[in-house]
């Protein structure tokens, strides 16, 4: 199949590093966050991959462009491990862009993407959520291939949290599988059906492309993909595959340092000294 991956958002919550860089593009070790999401979707098949940009994300773009002074550079100096990384970042899967040209929520990013999909279904994958398991978009295939119809990755979420996601409503019909019979975006806590929130992974069928432009713009006139699956839910079934451990939402400053922290931590070439070191630092704290 196919992915979207939006990345047209402002990243306010990481003012003011994202006022000219891109949040996809903050570095998680190593790596920017959206080569981690490529990286995912490569992993499960994905050949082709529209990102939706905006306005001052042109760096994601020269991310996934060849960069013939660097490699040429690199060459000369005899840094083959590093030539190789870089080039294999450009050659391992193709990938095209849309500008959505003022953000308007991610119903309105995903529907930017109507003329890629065709009439196929499709993975949506948000480019700043960091799934460091590369079997998240296979369960919702197989789930999709079992039953029909769209599905969700969920995680289980604190109640202080539920109001920062879409949740779902509905039954477990099978371990970590759920029939979804409503969705909310975004609710107070005293008004979440559940606390089993959408984290950043979709396959979606052609239907919803069908539904978007017939949604209401809402709070900022925003186009929410919670609506157009709540009315998709009408014609068609919806599941939620569980996840209790899918990753990190890197959008906030407090899950991307988790995020370095925890890869770091279980990479050979890092892990043990950072743990010396926070060991020491937690240490000197005590």
């Amino acid at each position: 199949m196919k992915a979207i991956i939006p990345a047209a958002g402002l990243g306010t919550r990481f003012l003011p590093v994202t006022k000219a860089q891109p949040k996809e593009m903050l570095p998680v070790v190593d790596k920017p966050v959206i080569q981690y999401v490529v990286e995912e979707a490569v992993a499960a098949g994905v050949a082709d991959i529209l990102v939706i940009t905006g306005r001052g994300k042109r760096a994601i773009e020269d991310h996934f462009d060849r960069s013939v002074e660097l490699e040429d550079l690199l060459e000369r100096s005899g840094a083959t491990d590093k030539l190789r990384a870089v080039r294999a970042i450009s050659e391992m899967v193709e990938v095209f862009y849309v500008r959505q040209k003022r953000p308007r929520g991610l119903g309105h990013a995903v529907l930017c993407g109507a003329p890629f999909t065709d009439d196929e279904p499709f993975f949506v994958m948000l480019g700043d959520v960091l799934v460091p398991k590369k079997d998240v978009l296979q369960k919702l295939e197989a789930v999709h291939r079992r039953f029909g119809g769209s599905v969700l990755s969920v995680t289980p979420v604190e109640p202080a949290l539920v109001s920062r996601y879409g949740v779902i409503a509905g039954e477990e019909i099978e371990p970590g599988v759920w029939r979804v019979t409503d969705l909310v975006e975004k609710p107070a806590v005293n008004e979440a059906p559940s606390m089993l929130a959408i984290f950043g992974r979709y396959l979606l069928t052609p239907k919803v492309m069908k539904l978007l432009p017939e949604v209401r713009p809402g709070r900022g006139d925003e186009i929410q993909l919670t609506d157009a699956l709540r009315e998709l839910l009408k014609t068609e079934e919806i599941h939620a595959v569980v996840e209790t451990d899918p990753g990190f939402d890197t959008g906030n400053v407090l899950a991307w340092l988790e995020a370095n922290i925890s890869l770091a931590l279980a990479s050979e070439e890092h892990g043990p000294a950072l743990r010396a070191s926070l060991e020491r630092m937690l240490g000197d704290r005590a």
